[in-house]
């Protein structure tokens, strides 16, 4: 019998999530509102119904997609990648600002002003035509 976790095995992908997450069988068990004993069941088990799966994927913060498509290897290439050890940073945050965030603050502040106008002048046409229908009567 072989000892190599078969790639497919639900349960390690719980697992695996679970402990990148930093979260132990009792705080899933907790959220999940079952016993640590239980979720170690799950872990140990290579098929779990959708249902079940769309509640743990919810407990641990991820998509169901990405529990069931999760791997080491993706998870490794993903930080790798999000790494530049070139430069030190995380990520590529090389982005050069093509505005300035007080311009758009100015922006934004003189289209309130334009919605608050319009507003104002909406309520004095409604005045002026509730007038017209008093002074009919």
């Amino acid at each position: 019998m072989s000892t190599l976790i078969k790639p497919n095995h639900i349960g390690r992908k719980i697992s695996r999530i679970r402990e990148l997450r930093d979260m132990k069988q009792e705080a899933l068990a907790q959220a999940l509102g079952m016993s640590q004993q239980t979720v170690s069941a799950i872990e140990n088990s290579e098929t779990i119904d959708d249902e079940r799966l769309v509640e743990i994927a919810k407990a641990l913060g991820v998509s169901l997609e990405a529990l069931k498509n999760f791997s080491d290897e993706a998870a490794i290439s993903y930080f790798n990648n999000f790494y530049d050890n070139s430069q030190g940073t995380v990520g590529n945050n090389n982005h050069q600002c093509t505005f300035h965030p007080l311009d758009k603050l100015v922006e934004s502040y003189e289209e309130n002003k334009k919605l608050y106008e319009r507003l104002v002048q909406a309520e004095k046409d409604k005045v002026e035509y509730l007038e017209k229908i008093i002074k009919g009567k």
